[in-house]
């Protein structure tokens, strides 16, 4: 399992982004391999917004259809207050969305992710790379 952040679905829509190839590699090659994408609601509501402001409603629309591949959990009100309680004590600049991400990974023993986010790194979760292929 893949826990999936608002950065690399960006990134995937804006073909301008800096990591857009990352990303769609990265997507691709972790669907192909069978693994479980992992992301919540959260992440939906910022990527909707921030994609509607900057890329327009046509790249939520396919953003959106294209979830039905990706495992969604819903923040229940124990997730949601462990993310407030990581969000008050931390001392790095981290959004209340990246505290659920984070929450949810430990919840579901996830080490894994696809985001282009250091403060990610920063909390031991080890970005996902796209295996090399075999000669």
């Amino acid at each position: 399992m893949i826990l999936v952040d608002t950065s690399a679905f960006f990134a995937l829509a804006d073909r301008d982004d800096l990591h857009h190839r990352e990303a769609k590699e990265a997507l691709e090659a972790a669907s192909r391999g069978g693994e479980v994408l992992l992301t919540h609601n959260y992440v939906v509501v910022e990527t909707a917004a921030l994609m509607q402001r900057r890329l327009g409603m046509s790249a939520v629309r396919r953003f959106l259809h294209d979830l039905e591949n990706v495992l969604l959990e819903w923040v229940d009100r124990e997730l949601h207050d462990a993310a407030v309680r990581r969000f008050r004590s931390g001392g790095r600049r981290l959004s209340l969305v990246d505290c659920a991400s984070l929450e949810l990974a430990r919840r579901n023993a996830v080490r894994t992710y696809i985001g282009f986010d250091p403060d990610f790194d920063a909390e031991g979760l080890v970005r996902y790379r796209v295996p090399k292929a075999r000669s």
